[in-house]
């Protein structure tokens, strides 16, 4: 018994990481901040997340708006970080956009040759600003390529994955 949860578990996370292993995450803080002192945040009307006319990367009746605040809201609060909407000692707000004309080097499986490709690639960035200057103190990018027909489960561990990230690069 002890061997198959070993071996779910391990398949559980392999699974994860094949969904999550093209996603690559930076961030940037302004190394004269006290991170420390920002125990409040609050959201910035104009977070917004780019329109997928076409449908080609947003899972049908998936709300990826919705989804990328219930995780930073998450993750925040994990942190120990409470929402303010009226005197926040934070500002935080995030922009998702789409390079749909990518070029990458992918490796042909059958000639084991590399060449160049359209790949499209996918951005998240996270920022915060110091509410009283309005100075942005840090910004995270997680970028990845952008899936075809993904389903609602793959998008929000992807979102999940990228999130939780970009917030562990957030100084303490």
């Amino acid at each position: 018994m002890k061997r198959m949860i070993t071996f779910l578990s391990i398949a559980a996370l392999a699974a994860c990481s094949s969904v999550t292993k093209d996603i690559e995450v930076d961030a940037m803080a302004d190394a004269n901040v006290d991170f420390s002192a920002y125990q409040t945040y609050g959201w910035v009307a104009a977070s917004a997340i780019v329109s997928d006319a076409y449908a080609q990367w947003e899972a049908p009746g998936f709300d990826p708006v919705a989804e990328i605040k219930t995780q930073v809201d998450a993750a925040l609060q994990k942190r120990g970080m409470t929402e303010d909407s009226v005197d926040p000692d934070v500002l935080v707000a995030f922009s998702v956009g789409l390079d749909m004309d990518a070029l990458g080097v992918k490796q042909d499986p059958d000639t084991d040759t590399q060449m160049l490709a359209n790949i499209p690639q996918g951005g998240l960035a996270l920022l915060m600003a110091d509410s009283q200057t309005g100075y942005v103190s840090w910004i995270g990018v997680a970028t990845g390529d952008v899936q075809d027909n993904p389903d609602d489960q793959t998008v929000k561990k992807r979102l999940e994955y990228a999130v939780s990230e970009l917030i562990k690069k957030l100084p303490r």
